[in-house]
């Protein structure tokens, strides 16, 4: 029977810098990394802008970044979280600076520190426009050095095992696919730490890649460990518009704060109507003002001007974003680049405590995943890869002093469907999560949202999906579709669950 000592169940920066600093601390301990597909296929490599950390105390301060995420989180966000995470930051950049990691620098020597909305200050440390690729294909490297981590890729993790005894539940193991062999398995651990990621696939437009389907969120809800904060999703504000892609391309908030311009179809800035700071408000607002006058002029996108800017400038702090836009035959020295607000960024999930516990004994929840207290209502841009190196540090010291209490269980579970059918059709169920995508859609982004009803239509396309499978087998598509679903599912009942405590206030 497969065991480690520690399961990763995800392979973004929150799993790998975890990974990396439990494995080094404590050589006499296995790790498992389980990644969906390959281990490179997370959001954490589309992230372009960078991570926010004061590291110029003369013009900036850890009162203003704290200040900044707390005002972005619409005074949501839990203080003490805010202020663990900003006061980290420094200590969390070097131990990157440590493995390798570049940042881009000016003539001077000095951080080139970029500015982004809802900062005051610039102090976002990027590599170029790949900060997150940067990062993480560093951990990766440390990741296959070291002798006690093992790295599974193609192995989609489908539940997790829990054992109750005296009312208390442990997490002890977890079922998962093996791509390759066509076979589920079971693995016991000490301790499972979910990095899973975030659920932008529910929406029809998402900046996040396919595999982000709201997994562990749904894994955990079933096991029974508290979900808090998941009506607060994020848009950002300029993904580029297609109507074919799926994830849309991302154009960093960075470029905004370079000097770039939203305009409508007749050219004109419009932001300042919904905030003083224009195209340096927070990424709620301008989504919102965006969505509105989409609404207003009924056209499918509005547009960035970087026309203004200095051509060769741009091309040399965004080469990807030039390299990318040049492809699909958009010059941005002389064209307006069509854009469209995309769901980017899940601010609320799996509730932990400072140290990324759950609810769930041996079980840890960190990165998008996890509602840590941090982001509120809304995420301060370049704060989440800062979230992620934090709660994986967190988590791996609490693991460290706490792991001698985890023991195996004993019990030897055999899968009840030890292969899967692979002759389902897979097509049924795109059909299906496109219609699920629209229901989404259409309810997080209207103004007059019915919950009752759009619930309703949610379990409808999953009996739909029921009847599409045999009871008897078990199909991979089913087990994400109904991820999916129970995650849709849950963003509606917290969202019922405002409404009626808005209301309650009101009244």
């Amino acid at each position: 029977m497969l065991k480690t000592d520690v399961l990763i169940i995800g392979s973004g920066i929150s799993g790998l810098f975890f990974a990396m600093k439990t494995a080094k601390q404590r050589p006499d301990l296995s790790l498992v990394i389980m990644a969906k597909e390959t281990a490179k296929n997370t959001n954490t490599r589309l992230a372009q802008g960078g991570i926010a950390v004061v590291t110029d105390h003369n013009s900036d301060s850890f009162k203003q970044h704290i200040k900044d995420t707390i005002e972005a989180g619409g005074g949501h966000c839990d203080p003490e979280i805010v202020k663990m995470v900003v006061q980290q930051a420094p200590d969390r950049l070097k131990e990157l600076l440590e493995i390798g990691t570049e940042f881009d620098k000016n003539k001077e020597g000095k951080w080139d520190l970029g500015l982004e909305g809802g900062h005051s200050q610039n102090r976002i440390l990027h590599h170029k426009d790949n900060s997150g690729l940067e990062i993480e294909q560093k951990l990766l490297k440390i990741i296959k050095q070291l002798p006690n981590v093992e790295l599974w890729e193609n192995h989609q993790v489908i539940d997790l095992n829990t054992e109750t005894k005296k009312d208390k539940t442990t997490c002890s193991g977890a079922f998962f696919y093996d791509k390759k062999y066509n076979r589920i398995k079971y693995i016991r651990a000490r301790t499972i730490v979910l990095c899973t990621g975030g659920c932008g696939q529910l929406f029809e437009n998402t900046t996040n890649p396919r595999i982000a389907t709201g997994d562990g969120i749904a894994m955990a809800a079933r096991a029974g460990a508290e979900i808090e904060d998941m009506q607060y999703i994020q848009f950002h504000p300029t993904a580029l518009h297609s109507s074919t892609e799926n994830p849309l391309f991302l154009i960093s908030e960075a470029v905004r704060g370079f000097g770039a311009h939203i305009v409508n179809q007749d050219q004109k800035r419009f932001l300042f109507k919904y905030d003083t700071r224009g195209e340096l408000a927070t990424r709620d607002i301008i989504s919102q003002a965006i969505f509105k006058e989409l609404q207003f002029s009924d056209q499918e996108h509005m547009y960035l001007d970087c026309r203004h800017l200095d051509y060769e400038a741009f091309t040399y702090h965004f080469p990807a974003i030039t390299a990318f836009c040049n492809q699909k035959g958009i010059n941005q020295k002389k064209d307006l680049i069509p854009i469209v607000p995309a769901a980017h960024y899940q601010c609320g999930g799996i509730k932990v405590n400072q140290n990324g516990r759950t609810a769930i004994k041996n079980l840890y929840a960190i990165g998008e995943c996890a509602r840590t207290g941090l982001h509120g209502k809304n995420r301060l841009a370049s704060n989440s890869l800062l979230e992620a190196l934090v709660f994986a540090h967190q988590a791996s010291e609490d693991i460290n002093k706490t792991i001698a209490g985890f023991t195996f269980s004993s019990k030897i579970l055999i899968p009840k469907f030890p292969k899967t059918e692979q002759s389902n059709d897979y097509h049924a169920f795109d059909i299906l999560k496109k219609e699920l995508q629209i229901l989404v859609t259409s309810f997080y982004t209207s103004e007059n949202r019915n919950p009752v009803l759009t619930e309703e239509k949610i379990k409808k396309l999953h009996e739909t999906a029921i009847s599409t499978i045999n009871p008897n087998e078990i199909t991979i598509p089913f087990i994400e579709f109904s991820n999916m679903t129970a995650t849709a599912l849950l963003i509606i009942e917290q969202c019922k669950k405002q409404n009626s405590l808005s209301a309650q206030i009101q009244n």
